[in-house]
């Protein structure tokens, strides 16, 4: 039986693959590609010209530069201008609400203090999500390393590439060949309950490396280039476009309470993921033991809470 004439239509379920409003993830991908590509430009040239500190925020070491919130407007400018109906969460103030569906989370500088030092680990990050009935789930999403140009993309079903080339995480190893990447809060006492806990897992793992920037070691483990990424209090744009990557690379992802009381990201290959999460558990990482998640919801949180950490 057809609807009375003038009676509003049911909203359709979107297509396998495609946002609430038509759009293919992969053109979100390529979308999230071209500006944040845009955005390194700009973040690059900066960078030539000398770098200062504009302000702080949680403390005197979570510091902007006026190159992220260059970086920002340029991209929350493009999106709002090719894509007018979507939300967008930026880390340097944007939020905006939409009516598409689809909200970008952008993280115009993901390592600021590496960029403000000169040490070139720091990125662009850019990741499209969509409202589903569990929650948001992120779909697309791109990663492009400033200093070296490289671009790391993904999105959903559509598998992870560096530069176009397909990439995966690497094969399983022995707990103690693990090569583990993590991050450490801007709030001091945060750092002290990370430190120790940190101490009671580098005796089994192969080695540690703090490289600054949440969105790349994402990336490096979803390549092969390390075996695990772990940190509490990282915030959506941290994670959004990295974590897609890793879990389209092969990774698996679990969330849960921090030691600090914050959530906790451990994202490693899923071959091995358990006997890895059980160090991390037993080293004190965790708010109290616990199991992980068969797999944790691929959505990005729609507020951030806590302090970040000290390479966003």
């Amino acid at each position: 039986m057809s609807a009375p004439a003038g009676a509003p239509r049911a909203a359709r379920a979107p297509r396998p693959g495609t946002a609430p409003d038509g759009t293919p993830y992969a053109d979100l991908r390529d979308l999230a590609v071209g500006i944040a590509q845009q955005a390194a430009g700009l973040v690059r040239r900066a960078r030539a010209q000398g770098v200062a500190v504009a302000d702080t925020k949680t403390s005197a070491v979570d510091v902007v530069t006026d190159a992220d919130r260059a970086s920002e407007a340029l991209v929350t400018d493009l999106l709002t201008r090719l894509r007018p109906d979507d939300g967008i969460l930026g880390e340097e103030g944007a939020d905006r609400a939409g009516t598409s569906g689809v909200r970008w989370v952008v993280d115009p500088i993901d390592g600021t203090v590496n960029f403000l030092y000169g040490i070139p680990q720091y990125a662009v990050s850019i990741a499209a999500e969509v409202e589903t009935a569990g929650g948001r789930e992120v779909v697309a999403g791109a990663v492009v390393d400033v200093a070296a140009g490289t671009v790391h993309e993904a999105y959903a079903g559509g598998g992870a590439r560096t530069d176009g080339v397909a990439i995966h995480v690497r094969d399983a190893a022995p707990l103690a060949e693990r090569l583990v990447l993590t991050g450490f809060s801007y709030d001091a006492e945060q750092r002290r309950r990370q430190a120790t806990a940190l101490v009671g897992l580098l005796p089994r793992v192969r080695d540690v490396r703090r490289m600054g920037s949440c969105a790349l070691d994402l990336c490096a483990v979803a390549g092969g280039r390390a075996d695990a990424y772990l940190e509490e209090g990282t915030h959506p744009w941290d994670h959004a476009a990295g974590v897609l990557v890793a879990r389209e690379a092969g990774a698996r992802v679990a969330r849960t309470t921090g030691v600090g009381g914050r959530e906790l990201l451990v994202v490693a290959p899923a071959d091995g993921f358990d006997e890895l999460y059980d160090a991390v558990v037993a080293a004190g990482f965790t708010e109290a033991p616990t199991e992980a998640p068969a797999e944790a919801p691929a959505e990005a949180p729609a507020t951030p809470t806590g302090s970040g950490n000290s390479g966003a």
